[in-house]
């Protein structure tokens, strides 16, 4: 069995108090959510007064110190980069690097036997575009003299260095002199 429910009448001023309760909790819920509002946009500006106080009074003058010594390290490692680079724009050519190489092993006290260039070529030294020399050479004389010359060789060609190099060691017994087959190669900034 179904039964039936009864509907509520309210009076005509049941009604208005009714409707007028609903208004005051609606009414009385929208005050405290528009207090907590006020609140917090209070809270707010006291927070934002007080960091732009704090930016106010920031100390930049650390930053502006520390800009400007950036700034002239930086002009400092332009200007090196520069040097270097006119240290390694030198033309290079076979004639000049036998002739330096006779100057080296003439100063050291060796005889240079055998002697053989490479033609120019371009290659990428870490990245930078170069030209290339090879350089294969005997040189003979006292073994003293040979590691010497060895070392004048990396320390006189500012662009250059040694590749390889083999020595052979003479009998001290014997008049025969050490000699060092000697692989050297020379670079030389083909850059702007």
């Amino acid at each position: 069995m179904i039964k039936k429910i009864k509907s509520l009448k309210f009076s005509k001023p049941g009604l208005i108090i009714l409707s007028a309760g609903i208004f005051v909790v609606v009414l009385a819920g929208l005050g405290i959510t528009r207090s907590g509002q006020v609140k917090e946009q209070g809270k707010l500006g006291t927070d934002l007064s007080a960091y732009q106080m704090r930016v106010n009074n920031m100390d930049t003058t650390q930053f502006q110190i520390q800009m400007e010594e950036l700034t002239q390290q930086l002009e400092d490692t332009e200007q090196q980069l520069a040097e270097v680079k006119n240290k390694l724009r030198q033309q290079i050519n076979s004639v000049d690097v036998t002739d330096k190489l006779y100057e080296i092993a003439a100063y050291y006290g060796v005889e240079v036997t055998v002697m053989g260039t490479s033609q120019i070529g371009s290659d990428n030294y870490q990245g930078v575009p170069c030209a290339v020399i090879s350089l294969r050479a005997t040189a003979a004389g006292e073994l003293t003299d040979i590691i010497d010359f060895i070392a004048g060789m990396n320390n006189n060609f500012s662009t250059g260095f040694i590749q390889s190099v083999q020595i052979k060691v003479a009998a001290i017994e014997t008049d025969e002199l050490s000699e060092a087959s000697i692989n050297f190669i020379v670079y030389t900034y083909e850059g702007s």
